[in-house]
């Protein structure tokens, strides 16, 4: 994962944004994964929790410098639960469409309600995938760089909204692919979601950068307060 990902060139435009977003903190990371982001986070003084279900995930980020730093629990992000109260819930690069399920995704945001205090904030990095203008089936170029290009080959089922994609990293190294299957939902979607589970949409952005969203943007940051 971190040989895949760890260049992203907007991690440090993304810790900025999130630490803004914080205040005074604690946060809380719902698949924080190797820590791309909770251990820069942590460096800013911020308390950091985060909620991780793969083992492999959490040892790598424990071999980290700081990772002592950020306290770790094992579990379901829709459903675990932190015996502490948070400014900030954050779930990025897509992952809430790893749940399997609509009803799975709006369990999670319920569940980043639960975990906010009130005037908090939940933000929710996602892709937004135009089927009108991606087509149902193909491949699309994601990253381009020196020593490796990435590539996804995907199939987008209309009815049910999932999406499979494999990821081809084509490198100096040879050729890697990467299988995975997504519960797609627009931003209308989680919109939805989160009004049932009593958040109010508070911005949303098509970068970290805080760049306008448009018809056209690839992905969106949106953030949903917690009003109550």
């Amino acid at each position: 994962y971190d040989t895949l990902y760890g260049d992203i060139r907007d991690t440090e435009a993304a810790v900025g944004c999130l630490s803004k977003l914080a205040g005074a903190g604690p946060v809380l990371e719902f698949g924080v994964g190797t820590g791309r982001l909770a251990l820069p986070l942590a460096d800013r003084g911020l308390a950091v929790h985060g909620v991780e279900h793969s083992v492999a995930m959490i040892e790598e980020l424990r071999r980290k410098d700081g990772a002592r730093q950020v306290r770790v629990t094992r579990g379901d992000f829709a459903t675990a639960r932190v015996a502490e109260s948070f400014t900030l819930v954050f779930v990025v690069f897509n992952t809430i469409f790893a749940l399997p399920t609509h009803e799975d995704q709006a369990t999670c945001l319920r569940n980043a309600f639960r975990h906010l205090r009130a005037g908090g904030v939940f933000v929710v990095e996602a892709m937004v995938f135009d089927p009108d203008a991606s087509g149902l089936r193909g491949v699309r170029p994601r990253r381009l760089g020196e020593q490796r290009v990435e590539l996804e080959a995907f199939r987008y089922d209309a009815q049910t909204q999932r999406l499979e994609t494999t990821l081809i990293h084509l490198s100096t190294e040879g050729v890697q692919l990467i299988p995975a299957n997504h519960c797609y939902a627009g931003p209308a979607d989680i919109d939805v979601m989160a009004q049932a589970a009593g958040f109010e949409l508070d911005a949303r952005w098509r970068d970290w950068e805080e760049g306008a969203f448009t018809d056209t943007s690839e992905r969106h940051i949106s953030v949903y307060r917690r009003t109550a």
